[in-house]
């Protein structure tokens, strides 16, 4: 595995003989060159934290109407509430005055093929079990319910009263509230 995959034949943002990275860090410059200091702070203008699977189809700021400077948002794989997602919840509520917490978990998702014995063939490979656990789920909407139980019952988090989950559609684009009981 190499931290910098080149850039795949036929792409037509690809650097001749360079690598992702290299398109990525030469999109920053060009960006810099226009860029202007918005002025805000850390602090989300909505009071919100999104957490969010993240695949790569999932737009959040265009799919939610959001701008720059509207909310924290938290992905990982699944958008699944581990410690680590806490650790955010509770810095952002804590330190920088999110009030609610929007999770999306979308129709598809890979972690839906994997399971727990994804962490024994890591094993097997690197001759090292990986301490964290890969959270995969059979249903969607459960692991919804179960993430908004996480955060509810965390003794960490101030505000658990505004707590909603969704499952994003990646063919329609359409949020789909799940309810929590």
């Amino acid at each position: 595995m190499t931290p910098s995959a080149s850039v795949p034949t036929g792409s037509g943002a690809a650097i001749a003989g360079g690598t992702v990275t290299d398109r990525l860090v030469e999109a920053n410059g060009q960006y810099a060159a226009a860029f202007t200091d918005p002025g805000m702070d850390a602090r989300p203008v909505l009071r919100v934290a999104v957490v969010a699977c993240m695949d790569a189809r999932l737009d959040l700021h265009a799919a939610l109407g959001l701008n720059l400077g509207d909310c924290h948002t938290i992905r990982n794989a699944g958008g699944v509430v581990t410690d680590d997602v806490i650790r955010s919840l509770t810095i952002s509520q804590r330190a920088l005055g999110t009030r609610s917490v929007v999770l999306i978990h979308h129709t598809g998702c890979g972690l839906e093929t994997l399971t727990e014995e994804f962490r024994h063939d890591l094993e097997m490979e690197v001759g090292q079990r990986p301490a964290w656990a890969v959270e995969a789920f059979r249903d969607v909407e459960q692991d919804v319910r179960q993430s908004m139980q996480r955060v509810r019952t965390s003794p960490f988090l101030l505000h658990t009263d505004d707590v909603r989950g969704f499952v994003f559609d990646v063919k329609t684009g359409l949020l789909r509230e799940t309810d929590p009981a």
